[in-house]
C-alpha cells in the first residue's frame, strides 16, 4: 500500500475521530462556554497522558517491531506475548497510581474535587484502554490500513452516541465521563475486527516475560513515552500560566485555536504515523530512505499548506461553526498558530527517523530541550506580546526543531 492509499483510509478514520472531537468541543461549549473548554482541555490532556501509559507507551514499538518481524513468526510471537504483559503490568500500574491521586489531580486540573469520581473512572479504564492500543498497533504494524480505518471509523460512532446520551444527562461532567467510556468501547468493534484478520492467532493473546523483547520495548518505547507526555504536560504549564496572567476565559481562546489547530492536523499526523513508522523501520537502505522522505514533502507539505491556508480565511466561520459568537477574540490568534502548524508538519516528518530507527538517546534528550525551551518562549513572548505571544511561541519553537531534525538525518544518511 502507498501513501496515497493509506493516506486515503487514513483519512475517512480521522474524519470520524475528528467529527466525535468536534461534538465534545461544540456540546461543552454550548452549555459551559470558554471557561469549560478550557477545563475540557485540561481533562483531555490527562486523558492523554494516562491512555498512552496504560499500555506502558509502547505502542510505536509494536509497530516498528511487527513490521519488522511480521516474516518471523517465532520472534513475532515473543514479541507480542511480551507486549501483553508489559501493557498489562504497566495498565495496572498506572490505574493504581490515578485511583491513590484521584482528589488532588482533580483539584490540580479542573479546581473541583466533585471530579475526582471521574478520575477514578479513567483509571479503571486503563486495562480496556491498553488493550485496544495493543490491538491497534499490531494491525498497524502489518500495515492493514483498511481495517484500521474500520475499527476508529465505527469507534468514533459509538463515541458521539455515548457524548450525546451522558453529555445531555449530566452536561459538562457527562461530556468528560463519555470520553473515558468512548475509549474503552471501541474494543467491541477493534477485537472482532482483528479476530477475522489473515494474520491473526489466538498465540498473539498469550503474555509472558521475555527479558531480550521487554527490554527493546522499553528502550524504544521510552522515545514515545517522552513525545507523549511531554506535550499535555507543557500544555498543562502553559495553560496554568495563561491562567493566572489572563485569566480562564483567555485560556479558552487559546485551546480553542490549539483545538482547531488539532483536528485538522490529524489528517496529516494520521497518515505519517500510520504509514511512514512501520515503512521507515522497515526500510534500512540509504537510497530507499531518502526516497520515503522526498515522497513525504513531496504529498504532506503541500497539504498542509492548503489546509493552513484554507483554516485562516475561514477562520471566523470555523470559530462560529465550531464554539460559539462568544469566541470570536480568538480569531486574532490563528495567524502564528498556522503558520507554526506548517513548519510542524516539515519538522514532523525528519523526527520520525529518530523514532523509526531507535536513536533512544539524541529522541529524549531533544524532547526535553524542545519541551522547555517551548515553555520558556511562552513565557517571554506573552510578557511581549499579551496572549498571541503563545502562538508565536509555537511557531519559533518549531522552526528551531525543524533545523535540529535536518541536522540529524543528513548526519543518520551520510553514515549509511
Amino acid at each position: 500500500m502507498n501513501i496515497v492509499r493509506a493516506g486515503f483510509y487514513s483519512a475517512i478514520a480521522t474524519a470520524a475521530r475528528l467529527l466525535a472531537g468536534l461534538v465534545v468541543i461544540k456540546l461543552v461549549a454550548w452549555f459551559a462556554g470558554p471557561e469549560g473548554v478550557g477545563k475540557l482541555g485540561q481533562f483531555m490532556s490527562l486523558m492523554s497522558l494516562l491512555a498512552i501509559l496504560a499500555g506502558g507507551g509502547i505502542s510505536a514499538g509494536i509497530v516498528k517491531y511487527v513490521a519488522e518481524y511480521r516474516n518471523d513468526p517465532q520472534r513475532l510471537s515473543r514479541l507480542l506475548a511480551a507486549a501483553l504483559w508489559y501493557a498489562l503490568c504497566a495498565s495496572c500500574l498506572m490505574g493504581g497510581a490515578a485511583l491513590l491521586f484521584s482528589r488532588p489531580l482533580a483539584v490540580w486540573l479542573l479546581g473541583d474535587p466533585q471530579y475526582a469520581g471521574l478520575i477514578r473512572v479513567l483509571a479503571v479504564a486503563q486495562l480496556g484502554i491498553a488493550l485496544v492500543n495493543y490491538i491497534l498497533a499490531v494491525i498497524n504494524g502489518f500495515m492493514d490500513v483498511r481495517r484500521l480505518a474500520f475499527i476508529q471509523v465505527l469507534g468514533s460512532m459509538f463515541s458521539v452516541v455515548i457524548v450525546l446520551w451522558l453529555s445531555r444527562w449530566l452536561q459538562l461532567y457527562g461530556a468528560l465521563l463519555a470520553l473515558v467510556i468512548g475509549q474503552v468501547l471501541w474494543l467491541i468493534v477493534g477485537l472482532p475486527a482483528w479476530w477475522r484478520s489473515p494474520y491473526f492467532q489466538r498465540s498473539m493473546l498469550r503474555m509472558y516475560f521475555d527479558r531480550e523483547m521487554t527490554l527493546r520495548l522499553a528502550a524504544f518505547s521510552m522515545m514515545t513515552l517522552t513525545s507523549a507526555l511531554l506535550p499535555p504536560l507543557i500544555n498543562i504549564a502553559v495553560r496554568d500560566h495563561l491562567a493566572a496572567q489572563y485569566g480562564w476565559e483567555q485560556v479558552g481562546y487559546w485551546q480553542a485555536v490549539s483545538k482547531v489547530s488539532d483536528a485538522y492536523l490529524l489528517f496529516l499526523t494520521t497518515a505519517i504515523n500510520i504509514y511512514y513508522l512501520p515503512k521507515l523501520a522497515s526500510t534500512q537502505e540509504r537510497g530507499a530512505l531518502v526516497a520515503e522522505l522526498r515522497n513525504a514533502y513531496r504529498y504532506l507539505l503541500p497539504a498542509v499548506v492548503v489546509l493552513a491556508a484554507v483554516v485562516y480565511v475561514l477562520r471566523d466561520w470555523v470559530t462560529g461553526l465550531l464554539f460559539s459568537a462568544d469566541f470570536s477574540s480568538a480569531n486574532a490568534l490563528y495567524g502564528p498558530q498556522l503558520l507554526g502548524d506548517v513548519i510542524k508538519i516539515a519538522s514532523f516528518i525528519l523526527s520520525y527517523v529518530m523514532l523509526a530507527k531507535a536513536m533512544t538517546r539524541l529522541f529524549v534528550v531533544s524532547e526535553c530541550v524542545f519541551g522547555a525551551s517551548y515553555l520558556l518562549l511562552v513565557y517571554l513572548f506573552t510578557a511581549h506580546f499579551g496572549l498571541i505571544g503563545a502562538m508565536y511561541a509555537f511557531a519559533v519553537n518549531y522552526l528551531i526543531y525543524l533545523v535540529f531534525n535536518v541536522l540529524v538525518v543528513r548526519r543518520y544518511l551520510g553514515a549509511l
